[in-house]
């Protein structure tokens, strides 16, 4: 086998290869690699903090396990446990578990917005004086509505190094299991901070926003990954839609704790299929414990006892001993930090995730302000103010489907456009050169036209205009974020690759803060500016950040180089 053909082996794996591995996987890999070329693959970015010495071995066995797991991944590629050598139709059956699951979390998240005001009304006792003016409650029922996301800020941070060293299954159910249990909290709820709390603990627990994306691409290689990772937004869309509507019409018939109670039902039925149905993807944790499985075997075999091996041992290759618990921690607080480390170690990187919050936290203004003017500017309430919800779904689902259609298209095209202008190759190397940045012109479009939709929204809401016109601009600014969003993090998941979680962990977390905080704003622009010159602000705003995108497909493979996360050489 030539060089060449070597390198396109181990690079179509890297898709899989390349998503959630520890600090030490990432060394054994460049291991592998150098014995492998004779020298150093300098398309792998050596992870932060790893040192040479035998005290990084994965597993009790030092060089014994090293050489199983070697053995068993330089196979791996054709090997039937392979998530991406699945059958068609078992993953595309996965891909419709997550997104069920997604469609229950964005209806869980999603079904209070109409009613955060009624809420917070409901739980908020009168004035002992009568004389007294109730307090505003505003500024209560926009926390109710984005504290949501400050809980999900929060929870990436340990979501995705949990699935990293124990792998996804135990993680996603785990995860699962705690926001139903905080939902139930939610529905039993007597005061506004209590609350508050829960809705921001089940944040806190949701795993599908980080998990999905990286389950898609253990399962995907990178040229198949855009449909996947489209199909995964359509349900929470749906979710988004009906939610509203089905909310405000069961809590003016049985009260909003009925409305919470069905969501903890809903995710049951979920977490049940998720138990039954759903295989470990992580392609280092399944290595992991067929090695860990066939050891123990050999030693039963030998008659040499020893000890039972759990769960976490063949998830993680760690056993007990002092040492072997102070690795494991290590392995967990460096994940931890490692978005830190990756986030600002990467002016590009802080670039897409400034853009990628702003413009996802239009969807949280849109939220606690639409309720105010459909009841205000048009006289609408109960069902019918949920239904207007549907406008922003609307839009959203439509630019899900152009990203489903295009998004692979476009960058199979700029692909191919590329390598007809460079030279020919030669026939042991003629593979097309992948460039992240083939994902990004739908983000450009969706970054340059959200100026004009979000403009376009508070001047209709100021001049009260016609119903329909309201619809339609909400519909623009969710055609717009999603536009936006799902080309940026399919090209954080290829730009990144090894360190593609902590990347979109960073993004993940920029995005929920800025989603928490920035539809703060809203009400008080709105007092002083009025909507239309309000929502000017976050239009100027949209316009300023938009260029990024440009900046980011013109120069991002140069802009790359400066970062060690996502140089490649």
């Amino acid at each position: 086998m030539t060089r060449s053909q070597r390198t396109s082996t181990l690079d179509s794996a890297r898709p899989l290869l390349s998503h959630h591995d520890t600090e030490d996987d990432l060394l054994w890999q460049q291991q592998q690699r150098s014995r492998h070329y004779g020298g150093t693959d300098a398309t792998v970015a050596r992870a932060p903090h790893v040192n040479d010495d035998d005290d990084n071995n994965v597993g009790d066995g030092g060089d014994d396990d090293d050489d199983g797991l070697e053995d068993y991944i330089m196979h791996f590629d054709d090997d039937p446990d392979n998530p991406q050598n699945w059958p068609a139709p078992f993953k595309w059956s996965v891909v419709a578990l997550l997104a069920m699951t997604a469609f229950s979390v964005t209806f869980n998240c999603i079904s209070l917005v109409p009613l955060a005001p009624s809420i917070v009304r409901s739980l908020t006792p009168p004035p002992s004086d009568a004389s007294t003016p109730p307090p505003s409650l505003k500024s209560a029922s926009v926390l109710l509505v984005t504290i949501w996301e400050l809980g999900e800020a929060a929870g990436p941070l340990l979501i995705a190094p949990l699935s990293e060293l124990f792998g996804r299954y135990p993680t996603l159910n785990i995860s699962n299991i705690l926001l139903i249990l905080f939902t139930i909290l939610t529905a039993t709820a007597t005061s506004v901070p209590t609350l508050i709390l829960s809705r921001c603990l089940t944040g806190l627990a949701v795993a599908s926003n980080v998990l999905n994306p990286a389950i898609v691409g253990d399962m995907f290689p990178s040229d198949q990954r855009g449909s996947a990772m489209s199909m995964i937004f359509i349900a929470p869309l749906i979710g988004g839609a009906v939610g509203p509507a089905i909310a405000t019409a069961v809590a003016e018939s049985v009260g909003w704790r009925k409305v919470v109670w069905g969501v903890a039902g809903l995710a049951t039925f979920c977490e049940i299929l998720f138990l039954c149905l759903f295989k470990e993807t992580y392609k280092v944790a399944i290595v992991k414990r067929r090695v860990m499985r066939e050891k123990n075997s050999r030693l039963a075999h030998a008659h040499l006892g020893g000890r039972t091996t759990t769960y976490l041992d063949m998830s993680t290759g760690i056993g007990k001993g002092k040492k072997s618990k102070r690795e494991a921690w290590r392995k967990l607080r460096d994940s931890v930090l490692r978005p830190f480390l990756v986030v600002f170690g990467s002016g590009l990187l802080m670039a897409l995730s400034l853009l990628g919050s702003v413009t996802f936290s239009y969807f949280y203004v849109i939220s606690v302000t639409l309720p105010e003017i459909l009841e205000d500017k048009y006289g609408l309430s109960g069902a019918v103010k949920g239904l207007c919800f549907m406008g922003f779904t609307v839009g959203s689902f439509v630019a899900v489907l152009t990203c489903n259609a295009f998004l692979d298209r476009i960058y199979m095209a700029l692909r191919d456009r590329d390598a007809a202008l460079t030279q020919p190759c030669s026939p042991d190397d003629c593979l097309p050169k992948e460039k992240p940045e083939y994902r990004l012109p739908l983000t450009i479009l969706g970054a340059f036209s959200m100026p004009l939709a979000i403009t376009f929204y508070g001047w209709v809401a100021q001049l009260s205009l016609p119903l329909p016109l309201l619809l339609i601009a909400c519909g623009m600014i969710g055609a717009n974020v999603m536009l936006t969003l799902i080309p940026l993090m399919a090209y954080v998941v290829d730009a990144f690759g090894l360190f593609s979680a902590s990347a979109m962990t960073g993004v993940i977390v920029s995005r929920c803060l800025m989603g928490t905080f920035l539809p703060l704003a809203a009400a008080p622009l709105v007092d002083s500016f009025g909507y239309g010159c309000g929502f000017m602000v976050f239009g100027a705003m949209s316009l300023a950040l938009a260029p990024i995108s440009v900046v980011v497909f013109r120069y991002g493979e140069r802009w790359r180089q400066f970062c060690k996360y996502s140089r490649v050489e």
